[in-house]
């Protein structure tokens, strides 16, 4: 970022710096998963996270609105399955309540923060470009 607070990179983004704080913690939790887990669960887990942080990356590179709109919306997306897999990954027995509940909160707030970038761009497309199939 900038002296003056403009966003010049994805990593700029708060959205893409929370991901990455939940990429980083994925990877240790699910260090602790069985390892017959590891082409399961394990590897849902982080490549659903990694797609967050991912699709975030990619949506700010984009020159089209609408094509960021697209990538913050998948990102999304992939934060939605982080939640299921958690889910699962507590009720199986692979996570505690607690170690549970400090990533899925953290994944509610990246999604809260998601939506910066989501009406930012939301904001930039005119009425009569929303319309326009270009």
């Amino acid at each position: 970022m900038t002296s003056n607070g403009s966003i010049r990179s994805f990593t700029d983004l708060h959205a893409w710096q929370k991901g990455h704080k939940i990429v980083i913690d994925i990877y240790s939790q699910t260090k602790k998963f069985p390892k017959e887990e590891m082409f399961g669960l394990t590897n849902q887990l982080r490549r659903a996270i990694v797609s967050f942080t991912s699709n975030i990356a990619e949506g700010f590179s984009r020159n089209s609105y609408k094509e960021k709109l697209q990538f913050y919306y998948m990102a999304i997306g992939s934060l939605t399955e982080v939640q299921n897999q958690l889910l699962i990954a507590r009720d199986v027995g692979y996570m505690t309540q607690d170690e549970f509940n400090q990533i899925a909160n953290k994944t509610i707030e990246a999604a809260k923060i998601t939506q910066g970038p989501i009406k930012s761009t939301k904001m930039t497309i005119t009425p009569s470009h929303r319309d326009s199939k270009f």
